[in-house]
């Protein structure tokens, strides 16, 4: 049996006040408080000064990359409490509060420039998962695969129905909130790495986007590494929701990879039924019906979970990682998307400084 492909994670966290839970600008005094707590080279700025980023290293071992992700958030929240906030998992800003400047450096500004402080100054906050491929070539046509599959991922990871102090109605709102942006959602098929790289050089030289990083799609290969990147994702509460995601999503690439190697067809999806799939997993995360892309029809969310679930079982097994996966997903069965849980606390007479304050409790869970 050839080896796991390798994953690793990148985590986006608001840096709140501990008592009001809303955003504080304060991500320069928390990689700087990071130097004495913890891998400081792995805690990174975001273009907001109101959020961090963790990186954990890339993993053939699904248990090893949940070490990881838990040592991270720890020396995070040792990072903030030093720096007298709090870290919070979770997809956008909670409570209102005023914009957020653009953190220091000429391309944050001019991103902040370019397309607004609404968009970057409440910036929201993903999980984004990163897949060891073998060159830019099979990223892209694994990309292509994966298309069909994103839409469960982003239901399963719904951690965002509150935004700036209101309920917006989706479970996922991090993921509207990228609509704000030119290049963002699915991404469109590709031929070819030529065609895709043809692509992303027109939309720079058209100023609609400013580099090669701002191509916001669902899944695309790295700029910097070789990986395949998915960032359908809302940042999750606990490690476990995040090893739970990150197994589906290497299982999931593996199988597309083969099917690229065996140079099989992706399915072919209709762009607006594909976008129209995202909505409605935005919309109602796992409390609602999805769009089952080979009918076109509504479908329980939870049956197409399953059928994602028996398309990436062998891959899962072959990495010793379906008894993990099947354990926390039958767990997330029981107890509803984050974002449920988020409005569970509303329900029963709580407040938006709850929620923040249960979210930050489970960071290191």
């Amino acid at each position: 049996m050839t080896q796991p492909l390798t994953v690793g994670v990148e985590e986006e966290f608001f840096l709140v006040d501990p008592d009001s839970g809303s955003a504080v600008s304060a991500s320069e005094e928390v990689i700087a408080a990071a130097a004495s707590v913890g891998p400081a080279e792995r805690l990174h700025p975001e273009t907001s000064t109101a959020v961090v980023e963790t990186v954990t290293e890339p993993h053939r071992e699904l248990s090893l990359l949940a070490d990881d992700v838990r040592a991270l958030r720890a020396a995070a929240a040792a990072a903030a409490q030093t720096a007298g906030c709090a870290v919070l998992p979770c997809g956008t800003e909670l409570v209102a509060g005023p914009y957020m400047p653009p953190t220091s450096g000429s391309r944050y500004r001019a991103v902040h420039k370019k397309y607004g402080a609404y968009v970057f100054g409440h910036m929201p906050c993903g999980l984004h998962v990163h897949v060891g491929m073998p060159d830019r070539e099979h990223a892209v046509r694994v990309g292509n695969h994966l298309r069909p599959w994103l839409p469960t991922l982003q239901a399963l990871a719904a951690n965002s129905p509150f935004s700036l102090g209101e309920d917006t109605g989706y479970a996922s709102f991090r993921s509207m909130w990228w609509s704000y942006l030119p290049v963002a959602g699915p991404a469109p098929l590709f031929t070819d790495a030529a065609q895709y790289n043809a692509l992303l050089d027109r939309l720079v030289a058209s100023g609609v986007i400013l580099d090669r990083k701002m191509a916001y799609w669902f899944a695309r290969p790295s700029e910097f590494v070789p990986t395949i990147e998915v960032r359908v994702m809302d940042v999750c509460p606990t490690s476990d929701t995040v090893t739970l995601l990150a197994g589906l999503t290497r299982a999931l690439v593996t199988t597309c990879l083969r099917a690229v190697e065996r140079d099989a067809q992706p399915a072919p999806v209709s762009d607006q039924l594909l976008a129209a799939a995202h909505w409605q997993a935005a919309r109602y995360g796992l409390e609602g019906d999805a769009l089952d892309l080979d009918s076109g029809l509504p479908l329980p969310v939870w049956t197409l979970v399953d059928r994602l679930l028996r398309h990436v079982a062998p891959a899962l097994s072959e990495a010793g990682d379906l008894a993990l996966v099947n354990d926390i997903l039958a767990e997330t069965r029981r107890s509803g998307s984050w974002a449920d849980r988020q409005r569970s606390i509303i329900r029963e007479g709580g407040t938006l400084s709850d929620v923040s304050a249960h979210l930050r409790s489970l960071l290191l869970k």
